[in-house]
């Protein structure tokens, strides 16, 4: 017990002492080799910059996560309905499985143009390009974690008269969930990037969207100081998932 509790705790000061050597690191070759601030800034003046401009990034993040989140949990429900789809009626693997694997055999990006065309430039467009990226990473995760399941076990349930719904419900999804927690969290920095890259390519607001006029006036501390406040978000997620993912698989 004293073993499990003290090794997290290890790692979060080991992942501190790592970021602050980066920073120390970072700003020391910024200042000591003197680097303009479009090759790379000081950590010092990001900071700054950082909280010249906070009420503009924290509305930017704030309009990225809405999208990043719904566009989480839609992609969320899509991978698991499908994965659930297919263990209850197999025949729709063959159809489902390469289908997907050809939407996203294409970077999510090279779709862009065309949502932004057909959702237009607002935040249904940056959530349906979240729900892409995210549905194929769960779809994958939840359908291992189905299939990984003791046929043994399900024949013995099967015997005792169990349903395939109730060998589902009984003992395959709580067999997938370790797989489709580990899905979720990955999922969580892919569904920030995206949405990001896709309000560069067009949105009213976000991170992207600051970046991207940040880019254009050639104020590369603020594109610095946008790229920390989305580092620091994705962070959060992710951390949010972990931990929630913890809560819930308590006996691994």
């Amino acid at each position: 017990m004293s073993r499990a509790l003290a090794s997290p705790s290890l790692a979060v000061q080991r992942g501190i002492l790592g970021a602050v050597l980066l920073v120390a690191c970072w700003e020391g070759a910024a200042r000591g080799l003197h680097l303009p601030a479009y090759v790379l800034p000081a950590v010092s003046d990001i900071l700054v910059g950082l909280w010249s401009k906070r009420a503009i990034l924290v509305d930017a993040a704030g309009y990225t996560l809405l999208e990043a989140l719904v566009g989480y949990g839609l992609g969320c429900l899509i991978g698991i309905g499908l994965a659930v789809a297919i263990a209850l009626v197999p025949a729709l693997r063959s159809a489902i499985l390469p289908l997907a694997t050809a939407i996203n055999s294409v970077p999510v990006v090279g779709y862009s143009p065309l949502i932004l065309l057909w959702f237009g430039i607002g935040v249904s467009s940056k959530i349906v390009m979240v729900a892409m990226a995210v549905s194929f990473t769960v779809l994958l995760s939840m359908l291992a974690g189905l299939d990984r399941v003791d046929r043994r076990a399900v024949d013995l349930m099967k015997s005792f008269g169990a349903s395939r719904f109730g060998v589902l419900w009984r003992l395959r999804l709580p067999t997938a969930l370790p797989l489709l927690l580990a899905g979720m969290r990955v999922s969580t920095v892919r569904s920030v990037i995206v949405a990001i890259v896709t309000e560069m390519l067009g949105a009213h607001g976000g991170l992207g969207w600051v970046i991207y006029q940040a880019v254009l006036q050639i104020d590369f501390v603020q594109v610095w100081a946008a790229i920390f406040v989305a580092s620091a978000a994705s962070l959060a997620f992710f951390g949010l998932i972990g931990f929630l993912e913890r809560k819930i698989l308590f006996w691994t």
